[in-house]
């Protein structure tokens, strides 16, 4: 344990050090260095790059091989800029700040979300900058939670909940999550929820995704069916310029019994909203995830 503790130690203290350094840079000097960081992540971790071949040879079999090599090196660019804004993610605080970054299509559908007077779910994926959700939407005066995984290093877990907490927006920790979710709804208050990774069988259905089966999450399915909560899908893409398009479409309502049929469908739904979103920027989706696993 006190090995554990102290290499959780020595790894944040690291971390702050490169950190610090990157938020005293100018932010597109710092995200323009993240980008160039991102084109050595291949040779530092091979098996993500392996990773990474095979989803794209299995979702995008009609394009040829330097095609698809070129959308991965590409995706690996623009992890390299998410991770540099993800550090910084509290200078964005300010509604100058919108004005600057952002460019929103369908704003309106989130208000008419959180008019309904019931909780909103927004769904996404790690596609763009998934991350800044947590900072605009508060600023925008939609106050909403966020379900994500929480880090093994405590210290550095810490760290990145401050970073998306700081405008108003509360973390769900991803484990047995159900009951803060609705608890969150019942506040009035919007949950966001990337649903696009891998979930064991045992906690999900099978749904088509890229044209193969994958595990996905049924749990936001049947809360939104169970107490009819509107549902607005949202991606926000990032531009050449640096700046983000945030893309919202309008509410939905999941129809249908509560049975393993109409859930099982509910979720193809949404999961062919986030496969469709990722088409139009493939270079901005995770590919390094085992997505179709089959355990």
């Amino acid at each position: 344990m006190a090995d554990r503790r102290l290499k959780n130690i020595v790894e944040y203290i690291g971390f702050r050090i490169f950190v610090t350094l990157f938020r005293l840079l100018p932010r597109t000097l710092a995200l323009r260095i993240g980008e160039q960081l991102g084109r050595l992540f291949p040779y530092l971790q091979p098996k993500r790059q392996r990773i990474a071949d095979d989803n794209l040879l299995h979702a995008y079999p009609e394009l040829t091989q330097d095609e698809r090599d070129d959308i991965r090196r590409r995706m690996f660019r623009h992890l390299g800029i998410s991770g540099a804004e993800l550090v910084r993610l509290d200078t964005f605080d300010k509604q100058d700040h919108l004005d600057r970054y952002f460019d929103f299509e369908g704003l309106e559908h989130l208000q008419a979300a959180q008019a309904m007077d019931r909780g909103f779910f927004i769904v996404t994926a790690h596609l763009g900058f998934w991350e800044v959700g947590t900072i605009f939407l508060p600023l925008l005066g939609l106050p909403c939670d966020f379900v994500g995984k929480q880090a093994k290093n405590p210290y550095f877990d810490a760290y990145l909940k401050r970073m998306r907490e700081h405008t108003g927006s509360r973390v769900i920790y991803a484990r047995n999550a159900a009951r803060k979710v609705v608890a969150s709804l019942t506040e009035k208050r919007g949950v966001g929820v990337l649903i696009d990774h891998h979930m064991t069988p045992k906690n999900a259905v099978q749904v088509p995704f890229f044209g193969r089966l994958a595990w996905t999450t049924p749990i936001i399915t049947q809360i939104a069916m169970k107490r009819q909560i509107p549902v607005v899908a949202a991606f926000s893409y990032r531009t050449p310029d640096l700046r983000y398009r945030v893309e919202i479409a309008p509410p939905i309502f999941l129809q249908g019994e509560m049975t393993e049929e109409h859930i099982r469908a509910n979720t193809a739904l949404l999961s062919a909203k986030i496969e469709a979103a990722i088409r139009k920027e493939p270079s901005q989706w995770f590919w390094v995830h085992r997505r179709w696993r089959v355990s």
